[in-house]
Formats: C-alpha cells, structure tokens, sequence
C-alpha cells in the first residue's frame, strides 16, 4: 500500500500545482495539462495500436509481452478524463471559439464549439469501446482456453485500425493544430502519429525491462525480443524524423506567411535551441546510440536511449502546443511540473494495477510458445 499512497500524493501535488496554475495564468496551465493529456492519451492507444497490429498480421514474436502493451491501453480513461477537463475550458485556450465569425466555409463549420465536443467525445467513447474489447478478449482467452478468440480479436483489432486512422488524425487536427486555427499542414496528423509510435515503442521498451529485472517477465522475454524492440525504435525515430523534415522544408521552401509563422515563432530567440533540442533528442542521438547491435539486444543500454525518446517527446509536445498558449519564452512554471507528475504518476500507478489483473504471459494463446523460442 505504501507505494500506492505515494503516487496518490504525487498526484494530488500534481493536481495543486495545476489548479495554481489556473488561477495565476489559466491559458498557460491548460496548455500543460493538454501536454499532459495528449501524452496520457497517445502511451494508452499505443498499447491499443501496437496490440492490434499484432493480430492484424498475424504476428507471434510479442505474444510473450502482450500484456504489457494491453496495461498500457488500460490508462486510456485517465488520458480521456484530462483531455474533457481541458476542453471543458476551450474557450480560454482556443482562439477559434472567440473568432468564429471570421473564418468562412468548411472551416466555419468544423471550427464549430458544439461541434468541436461531439466529435471528441465520439474520439474518446470509440478508442474505449475498443481498447476495452480487445483487452477483454485477449485475457478472457485465458480463462476459456477458446483459441476461436484470437479469431474474434483479429477482426476487432482490423476494425480499430481503421477507426483509429480517420479518428486520431482529425483528433490531432482539432486538439493541438487548431490552436493556431490560421496555420496548417497536411502531414501533422502523420507526424504526430510518427511521435506517438516512437515514444510509445520507448515507454514499453522502459517497462519490459523494469518487468524483467523485477521478476515477472524474467523467463520470458530475452535479447530476441529486445533486439525488434530496439530495431522499431530505430526504424520509427528516423521516421518521425524524415515527417519532421518533410513537414519543415516544404513549409520554409514555399515561405508562405500563414504557414511560415509557426516555424519563426518556434526558432526565434529562446525557443531556437529546445527547437534544435529536439531534433537531437527524437533522432539524431537514437540513430547514432542504435546502430551498434549490442545496443539493441542489452537492456540496460536500450533503456538510455528510450529514456531519451521518452524525454524527446515530451519537448516535441511542448513545442507543439505550449507557444500557441501565449508563452513568450521557454520556461517550466510550476504548473507544467505538476502536469508532468501526475500524468507520469497516474500512468505507472494505472499501469501497474491493469498489469496485476492478470497473468504475465497469455498462457492459453497458441502462438506462446512461438514467441517464447523466437530468435531473429
């Protein structure tokens, strides 16, 4: 109980320093808790995404791992739940809500606040039906010993992905892209799903070793699997990376005022190095650390460089969103501090618990053993 009374109270001084933060500057603190939230969000459907595309093709070399990536869809309802308290308070952080009457045609309609909170609950309500489903077969196969569910997961997690495409892009449009309702660019719903998947890869690879040093992973999961593991971080940063610059050098290129402004805000004065910052964080420092094959397959070592990813995407997320928020210069106010430890607190403690409801490993899959004498 003790280390649950702890990350209770970290949580709860998380919480105090936010609701100081709404009362001494509140578009600010919002702008933390959107961080927050969206990060919260994004770790919980990747658990739902990397699981499902699993049994989308098929795949047995993580069927040793799987219930991690399932606890980690577990937190979805704590991601949710800052997300709603977010847009619960849209009109002081969104500008669109107060301009509306300026913009014409479809952006009049999709910039809409009614319309704006349907489709989040929609977003939400769906990534939980999902997540829920898709959980709840793959553990209840263990207690029937019924292999036709893999079966009936395999179509759920098909119908997902798809789902999953179309929502969490025009999602990604709507929570952190409408925050500057005048700039735009048709690959940042790729980008941040390039993020998401990366930082995601990270945080699992984080949590497997913490499982195996700590015992209950420990005959179970090998150099095998840490060496994919490490290859998708390798291949997935550089691919975040290439979005990154695809999305940068179209936009510098062309040197369109409306498009322009984002990248001159987010390099100009103390902002250039966290800008520069990034880059080395998502990729240059995973792709040169990644190389070397022991890296790759000795835990410890695959660790650091997720630590890394794991920090890279918080900064890449605070770039995004908190200059949007009428930051004038980089700064960590208390308020974002607090955001941080509960979400990262509220993460572990949620993981942990989701983790304990059922076994390690699923023990009636029949792809298991495949998984657990996998070799690259």
């Amino acid at each position: 109980m003790k280390p649950q009374k702890w990350a209770m109270g970290l949580a709860a001084l998380g919480g105090a320093l936010v609701a100081l933060g709404m009362v001494l500057s509140p578009r600010a603190a919002l702008g933390s808790v959107l961080t927050a939230g969206y990060w919260l969000t994004c770790m919980a459907l990747f658990g739902v995404f990397f699981v499902s595309v699993q049994y989308a093709s098929g795949a047995s070399w993580s069927v040793a791992f799987r219930r991690v990536p399932e606890a980690m869809a577990s937190t979805l309802p704590a991601g949710a739940a800052m997300i709603a308290a977010v847009l619960a308070f849209a009109p002081l952080l969104y500008p669109w809500v107060h301009e509306h009457g300026h913009f014409a045609g479809f952006k009049r309609v999709w910039l809409d606040l009614p319309f704006f909170l349907v489709r989040a609950t929609i977003f939400l309500l769906l990534w939980w039906l999902f997540a829920r489903l898709i959980v709840r077969c793959s553990r209840l196969q263990d207690a029937t010993r019924d292999p036709g569910l893999t079966c009936r997961v395999t179509r759920l997690s098909v119908g997902f992905l798809v789902i999953f495409a179309i929502t969490f892009s025009l999602a990604s449009f709507d929570w952190v892209m409408s925050l500057e309702p005048h700039w735009y660019s048709t690959i940042f719903a790729i980008y941040n799903f390039a993020g998401m998947f990366s930082s995601g890869l990270a945080a699992l690879i984080l949590l497997l070793v913490w499982l195996r040093r700590t015992g209950p992973l420990r005959e179970f999961i090998s150099a095998e699997h840490f060496h994919d593991l490490g290859k998708l971080l390798f291949g997935f940063t550089t691919f975040w990376m290439y979005i990154w610059f695809s999305q940068y050098m179209l936009i510098w290129y062309a040197n369109i005022t409306e498009e322009s402004v984002y990248y001159i805000q987010r390099t100009q004065r103390y902002w250039g190095p966290l800008f520069l910052l990034n880059v080395i964080l998502n990729w240059i420092f995973p792709f040169l650390a990644l190389m070397p094959k022991r890296v790759k397959r000795t835990p410890h070592l695959l660790a650091r460089v997720a630590t890394v990813v794991v920090i890279g995407r918080w900064l890449d997320l605070y770039l995004m969103i908190k200059p949007a928020t009428g930051v004038a210069n980089p700064s960590l106010a208390p308020w974002d501090i607090g955001a941080i430890l509960a979400s990262t607190t509220i993460f572990l403690f949620l993981f942990q618990r989701a983790y304990r409801q059922a076994g390690p490993v699923p023990l009636a899959d029949p792809r298991l053993e495949e998984s657990l004498s996998y070799h690259n």
